[in-house]
């Protein structure tokens, strides 16, 4: 029978297994040896481990960011948790001026094995401030690795590939996500980074989702399914390095893709994989392409017009009914899928 773990308690375990085995990765951010353990996702560490390795931090995002580089520099591995990817804003000094940068502008001679886990997504209604994905900006930025696993088996093996890894890491973890359970080993293992991992096989239309938008593609897929709309759900897992040949070949087999982000539409990750997509075969003009995304204004905070803000696995089934009937032929699913039903259950 395989193993099933909870997504925040694959993150814990890749945690408590780096930490045994390399005395130099450290864990510090806003409640992470509070009793709630940033939603059980550092649960037991500062027992395990103590306060030196486990440190809660004060409401510092700047000056916390500096203090991690600095631990880097010294020899340690450290992974700095923000509950929100709103305030890593409030780092964005350390983390594109310094921690991208700093081997490159000596020569080599210095590594910054940061990992930044930042949680993104909606929850209760937690508005403009609180519910933003900012990792389309730094994609911009050469030097940092970016990896958003929407599975407990990616999410675990990709947070220690991410902890060995001698570059600075945003690690992004959606919020919905740690509902998901899924087959998860349990010795340690990593996953590439710049992989991206095919949920569903299909040859009508190409789903991409972002983190948990992976999912979202997943109900869309089984909505299309019992409309005779064989579609192929990607998850790219990480963002840069990102996997394009896996898209690429998709889309040039169905012809028609949707990409699906966790974050606004213009000059989004979405807008960064079709221009590549174009670029790698701007010679075939039969390719339809289609961007999904938050509505382009500040997110709301009632469930209402949350639910016109986000992309949603209805309005993607919709979106590609469309773009194989036409648009004379609208469609929306009535059916309702639970989370259990488009869980990752099995081994990869």
């Amino acid at each position: 029978m395989p193993r099933i773990l909870k997504y925040p308690d694959a993150i814990c375990e890749a945690l408590e297994q780096e930490m045994s085995r390399d005395p130099s990765v450290i864990v510090l951010g806003q409640g992470v040896d509070d009793p709630k353990a940033i939603l059980g996702t550092t649960k037991g560490l500062v027992e395990k481990f103590g306060s030196e390795r486990v440190s809660d931090t004060p409401l510092a995002e700047d000056g916390m960011t500096g203090v991690a580089i600095g631990a880097a520099l010294a020899g340690l591995r450290p992974i700095h948790t923000h509950i929100r990817m709103d305030f890593v804003l409030l780092a964005m000094n350390q983390i594109i001026n310094m921690a991208a940068k700093m081997h490159y502008m000596f020569g080599g001679a210095v590594y910054i094995p940061i990992v930044i886990r930042s949680i993104i997504g909606k929850s209760w209604g937690q508005g403009a401030q609180h519910s933003q994905s900012i990792y389309p900006m730094l994609m911009n930025i050469p030097g940092l690795k970016i990896v958003a696993p929407s599975t407990p088996y990616d999410v675990k093996g990709g947070l220690i590939q991410s902890l060995r890894d001698n570059n600075p890491v945003v690690f992004i973890e959606h919020r919905l996500l740690y509902y998901q359970k899924g087959h998860v080993p349990e010795e340690s293992y990593t996953i590439p980074f710049g992989k991206a991992r095919v949920l569903a096989r299909g040859s009508h239309i190409t789903l991409v989702g972002i983190s948990h938008m992976a999912v979202e593609c997943l109900r869309a897929q089984r909505y299309l399914k019992e409309v005779g709309i064989e579609a192929e759900v990607i998850d790219p897992v990480s963002l840069s390095p990102l996997d394009i040949d896996t898209i690429l070949a998709s889309t040039l087999k169905t012809k028609k893709i949707i990409v699906v982000d966790n974050s606004w539409i213009t000059c989004g990750a979405g807008a960064e994989i079709i221009a590549q997509l174009t670029e790698k075969n701007h010679e075939n003009k039969g390719i339809v392409f289609r961007r999904m995304g938050f509505a382009f204004v500040p997110c709301p905070t009632t469930p209402a017009l949350e639910n016109s803000f986000y992309p949603n696995a209805k309005t993607i089934a919709s979106t590609a009914y469309e773009m194989i009937y036409g648009k004379k032929d609208s469609w929306t699913p009535d059916a309702e899928l639970t989370i259990e039903e488009v869980e990752f259950k099995g081994p990869f």
